[in-house]
């Protein structure tokens, strides 16, 4: 059978406009609202999801089981639920080890146990370092710190800068050779470089935050954190170069005592007589470069993680820390006084670290034995080629 495209068409149209017109007749249809049936109840959702509950509206007697606060997790989760308690008590009270599957024994430790650190209360040892840090190390560090800068503007207002008291010869002496100061500008420039990224990062939140705000202060300190670590081998290597230069010229002498007694002569008219280096610069190689230098390297590479065979551990990770802390502030404070008499606090020592040279008199009147044994032929006044060549002509 054959039906054609126009016999269709018009099917469709008389369909539509019977569809039309009962829809407008159903408009028009006036229903009163007393005979309308009740509108049905929706269907119930089949949709799952997590349904929010009160673990406490689970069971609301289960506290009232007297071994309710000494249950176990397995215990509580048959009464109530969800309430995990018993195992975030164990967790609060430190030392608990679960199953990880990391490779690495501590992940399965959210608080280490209870420990008491020199100064801390007996408590977790998370909270026992963060004690030892916020009670001891930074106040008390950071008022060493001002204690030293105040004491040496004061000398500095009161003594001023040591000033030579005779003529200058025109006369130089080799007080530093190439290599000596280019291990003590290394070792000068990366100091200070950790001295500053670690006194913001330690007491940065108590005078820069206020000024800078904490965006700009965060980006700051994890800039210079970054600076720290990567600085912190280098000062290391450094320090072991300028040991071993200096070595030679440090070992402690009988005039020492007499350096000492006087206190170098600061107080008075005239200099104590010393060697090459006097009790002071002495003390500050022996304290500051040797015995806080190995604590200070020690736990800096530590902490930087580049020490190979040992457990990073928090437990050795804060006491390296501590220990970095400490050795670190008083090294600081030790060094600034060496830094105040090698720049402004004496007259002619900076440009001797710089050029290498001092006059005679320079040295005749602040390192007499020096110059003395110089004069008596037991040291060269000249002790590179170079400058024995430079000298030459002078002598002529």
């Amino acid at each position: 059978m054959t039906i054609s495209l126009t016999s269709l068409w018009r099917s469709v149209l008389v369909a539509s406009a019977l569809l039309i017109g009962a829809g407008a007749s159903a408009q028009t249809l006036k229903v009163d609202p007393a005979d309308a049936a009740p509108a049905a109840a929706p269907a119930p959702s089949s949709q799952g999801g997590i349904k929010g509950a009160n673990i406490f509206e689970i069971a609301p007697d289960a506290d009232k089981d007297p071994n309710y606060a000494n249950q176990t997790n397995a215990e509580r989760k048959q009464v109530q639920p969800g309430n995990n308690a018993p195992m975030w008590r164990d967790v609060g009270q430190g030392g608990v080890t679960g199953t990880t599957s990391l490779p690495y024994l501590e992940y399965g430790n959210l608080v280490q146990g209870f420990v008491k650190y020199p100064g801390s209360n007996f408590t977790t040892a998370g909270e026992a370092w963060r004690q030892v840090r916020n009670n001891w190390i930074i106040p008390y560090g950071g008022s060493l710190l001002v204690i030293a800068g105040v004491a040496l503007a004061l000398f500095y207002f009161g003594k001023g800068t040591i000033q030579l008291h005779g003529q200058e010869t025109g006369r130089v002496i080799e007080r530093f050779t190439y290599v000596e100061r280019a291990a003590h500008w290394v070792n000068a420039i990366a100091f200070v470089v950790l001295a500053i990224s670690g006194i913001v990062m330690a007491f940065g939140k108590f005078f820069l935050l206020p000024v800078i705000g904490s965006t700009l202060f965060g980006w700051l300190t994890y800039a210079l954190k970054n600076v720290h670590n990567f600085v912190g081998p280098l000062f290391a290597v450094s320090l072991i170069v300028v040991f071993f230069t200096f070595l030679k010229d440090n070992w402690p002498s009988k005039e020492d005592f007499q350096w000492l007694i006087k206190a170098g002569g600061l107080f008075g008219s005239e200099e104590v007589p010393s060697h090459r280096f006097n009790a002071g610069e002495k003390l500050v190689f022996w304290g500051g470069v040797f015995f806080l230098g190995i604590i200070v390297v020690a736990s800096g590479v530590f902490l930087d993680k580049i020490v190979p065979g040992v457990e990073y551990t928090r437990a050795n990770m804060q006491i390296a820390h501590m220990f970095h802390g400490v050795a670190t502030v008083l090294m600081m404070a030790m060094f600034m006084g060496h830094i105040y008499m090698g720049t402004v606090g004496m007259s002619g020592a900076y440009k001797a670290m710089k050029t290498g040279y001092v006059d005679e008199t320079w040295a005749k009147e602040h390192h007499e034995l020096w110059y003395n044994d110089i004069k008596a032929g037991k040291i060269p006044a000249q002790r590179t080629a170079k400058a024995a060549a430079d000298a030459e002509p002078a002598k002529a």
